[in-house]
């Protein structure tokens, strides 16, 4: 959520800001609901400081001036009953509005309407050139006996799937590498709980916007998180930090749960666009300072790139485009791992940066230690390592002429030792 003065400053900025997006949101009403509702809150106001005033007189009071002041304190009740139904009125008008509102994208951000705009920032590590036919991580994993499609389809409809065998030990192997890696940078670990409450789903900015790629269980008005991140950031919503405590870093391992609604052609192809997978996520929650948030933006990115060279996958980090970021991202770098079948650089992480967008929804606050004042986080998150989509260009570019899998060195402590994963 935005600051209703930053938009009462500088409305074009939010109109224009939005359009960039792609979401656009009435400013022009927001303001007009907004003026009339803090005129209505005014007068209430007004009208409780006139009944304060005139209760503690009436006592002292007797005759006609007695009957006088009771008159008006009548009045005041009843103007004060009108202009409680106008806010009563106004501001569902008014919230539903100011949670539609995008934040603007940092200045650098590229303008472009969708991931076809985003601009690469650089390349990192060399795609293999095969002297065999490659085959594909779903005819690997068939012919390996590691994954099965078919049967995750018969069990759950399509987009499922089961790993098996060395499929698993591979699949847990990567995230197991992932959150020992972020351990090891001083991130916490947590295990986190995958139904979350709707307030946790607006506060982290999902709701409104993201309902029809979540599964919702109605009966319990409760909602499979996509992410880690939902339970991560809202882990201390509502709280007041205490300033010293600054920077909170957590990382998450959660399985997850997309519809991934809209998905169509090579997306819904093998593991690459699947319904529920796994997950190691990070998140930061830090002081409100732009430039501390932009130094911890990189540190998530650096995070993540670093499990990326341990794997020795190559990929590139974008910089992503205005008409591709969320309504509450101000900024995001994608990396994209190179994955053979595919044909090219597949977004594998997203590393995004809300300033106080997540806290304001979340009433996350710090008492600030010099000023003693209570203000608003910023958040940070981004993806450390996703599975099984990551076992696309693990398996695909790994993968030997004989049909077999080499094992990457990182994780082999992780796979009992196994350097090779061989056919049965």
């Amino acid at each position: 959520m935005i600051d209703i003065k930053q938009i009462r400053e500088n409305p074009q900025g939010f109109k224009e800001g939005g359009r960039a997006k792609g979401f656009d949101v009435d400013i022009d009403r927001l303001l007009e609901v907004d003026s009339a509702l803090k005129a209505a809150k005014n007068q209430l106001q007004e009208i409780s400081t006139s009944k304060n005033r005139i209760g503690k007189s009436i006592p002292n009071l007797s005759g006609g001036e007695r009957d006088a002041a009771l008159a008006q304190l009548s009045e005041l009740k009843q103007q004060e009953a009108k202009f409680n139904e106008e806010v009563k009125k106004l501001q569902p008008e008014f919230d539903e509005l100011m949670m539609q509102v995008a934040q603007p994208a940092d200045d650098d951000v590229p303008l472009g309407k969708d991931d076809t705009q985003n601009v690469e920032i650089r390349k990192e590590g060399e795609i293999r050139r095969f002297d065999f036919e490659p085959k594909d991580h779903v005819q690997l994993g068939r012919d390996l006996d590691i994954i099965d499609i078919e049967r995750g389809v018969k069990l759950a409809g399509t987009r499922n799937y089961l790993l098996k065998g060395d499929g698993a030990m591979l699949h847990w192997a990567v995230l197991r590498f992932a959150m020992d890696y972020m351990v090891g940078r001083g991130y916490v670990p947590m295990s986190v709980p995958l139904l979350m409450k709707d307030e946790a789903m607006r506060g982290t900015g999902y709701y409104p916007g993201a309902e029809e790629q979540t599964y919702r269980m109605e009966r319990d008005e409760l909602n499979l998180a996509g992410t880690a991140e939902v339970p991560l950031t809202a882990y201390r919503m509502g709280e007041i930090l205490k300033g010293e405590e600054l920077p909170l870093k957590y990382a998450g391992l959660s399985s997850c749960f997309r519809r991934e609604a809209g998905a169509a052609g090579k997306d819904t192809y093998g593991l690459y666009r699947i319904h529920q997978f796994d997950k190691v996520e990070q998140v930061i929650i830090c002081e409100n300072d732009a430039e501390q948030s932009r130094r911890f933006h990189e540190e998530i990115l650096a995070n993540a790139e670093a499990v990326m060279k341990a794997l020795e996958l190559p990929y590139r980090v974008v910089n992503v485009c205005t008409g591709d970021l969320g309504r509450g991202q101000a900024k995001k770098f994608d990396i994209e791992a190179w994955m053979p079948s595919r044909g090219g650089y597949c977004e594998t992480h997203s590393a995004s940066k809300f300033y106080d967008f997540q806290a304001r929804r979340m009433n996350l606050r710090y008492k600030d230690p010099a000023t003693k004042k209570n203000i608003f986080c910023h958040t940070l998150n981004n993806t450390v390592i996703a599975s099984p989509r990551i076992l696309i260009p693990l398996l695909e570019l790994y993968q030997n002429a004989d049909g077999s899998v080499t094992i990457p060195q990182a994780l082999r402590p992780y796979m009992g030792g196994k350097d090779i994963i061989t056919k049965p």
